[in-house]
């Protein structure tokens, strides 16, 4: 059972810590326990998989301050506002290129507890030192899942498909015939995580009437989606990008309208250069992250 967890703990733990350095220390650290166990990742995709950084739960993320554009790590580059949501934009994008991780069993999943009180017997579970990336991962995955939402927000950490349908049921108030889930697909696949990219056409504008949840990928041994719904508006989008190198990447896109709820110190406000309620910010969603909202009746993209 050991060997299977660590399997998936290579797919998709990683260091969502709030200062950018600390991923270098990671990314090490897991290329030394691939080496170790034999598997056949490449450094690269060590680091591909290691450099996830705030796009899972960009409400809470506390990032250092960075005073020049310059200093932003490039894993940091998917903020813009509505005023550039335009065809015809070109800017700066990063998508990490990583498997999407599978949700276990319901019954599977209750059986492990999950909750920061039990972090010591879950770190002897999986066999972690108290002191390695990843013990500490799964502290501010924990820590992250149990702390208070912001004003506004309704939050919940599913570890099973069947845990994120319920919560998502309850939020928008549909059954899960009424429900669809949408995700960024990568029309061509490169080993390309950070390039320029040009909004070509913007492919449909999904009505949300205000109920969207919205899931990102925790670090953990094994999946777990941290899945938010905010009151204040939201709009969604499906974008066609072309990248510089020629990958073609249907992208979604959520765009908050009110972001006076935010911390000021959101890793947003400092990439973008604005303040709380200033401004409107939008995001593009990695692969392996879902947006759910009422099924369409008729629409011409795929959806998950």
């Amino acid at each position: 059972m050991s060997w299977i967890l660590f399997l998936h703990l290579l797919v998709i733990l990683c260091s969502y810590g709030d200062q950018a350095r600390e991923l270098a220390e990671t990314e090490n650290k897991f290329l030394e326990i691939a080496l170790e166990v034999g598997d056949k990742v490449s450094s690269t995709n060590i680091q591909d998989i290691s450099h996830q950084t705030m796009h899972h739960h960009h409400d809470h993320t506390h990032a250092q301050s960075m005073t020049h554009m310059d200093h932003i790590d490039p894993s940091l580059m998917v903020f813009f506002t509505l005023k550039d949501f335009k065809v015809g934009k070109r800017m700066p994008i990063h998508f990490p290129k990583r498997d999407s991780p599978k949700l276990w069993p319901k019954e599977e999943a209750d059986s492990v507890p999950f909750s920061l009180n039990q972090l010591p017997y879950l770190l002897k579970l999986f066999s972690f030192s108290p002191n390695s990336s990843q013990a500490i991962a799964m502290q501010n995955t924990l820590s992250e899942c149990e702390s208070k939402p912001i004003k506004g927000e309704v939050k919940f950490c599913a570890t099973s498909y069947e845990s994120m349908l319920d919560f998502t049921h309850r939020i928008i108030g549909l059954t899960s015939d009424e429900v669809q889930s949408f995700a960024t697909l990568h029309i061509t696949k490169s080993s390309v995580t950070f390039q320029n990219y040009t909004i070509s056409e913007i492919l449909m504008a999904i009505p949300t009437t205000n109920k969207m949840v919205a899931c990102h990928t925790m670090p953990y041994p094994y999946a777990v989606f941290y899945c938010h719904s905010q009151e204040s508006g939201n709009r969604v989008y499906r974008v066609l990008l072309d990248g510089d190198n020629g990958d073609k990447v249907e992208a979604m896109v959520v765009c908050h309208l009110d972001t006076s709820q935010w911390t000021p110190s959101h890793v947003s406000f400092q990439v973008l250069g604005v303040t709380p309620g200033s401004s409107s910010v939008c995001h593009f969603f990695p692969a392996d992250h879902l947006i759910w909202v009422p099924k369409l009746q008729a629409h011409g993209s795929s959806s998950m």
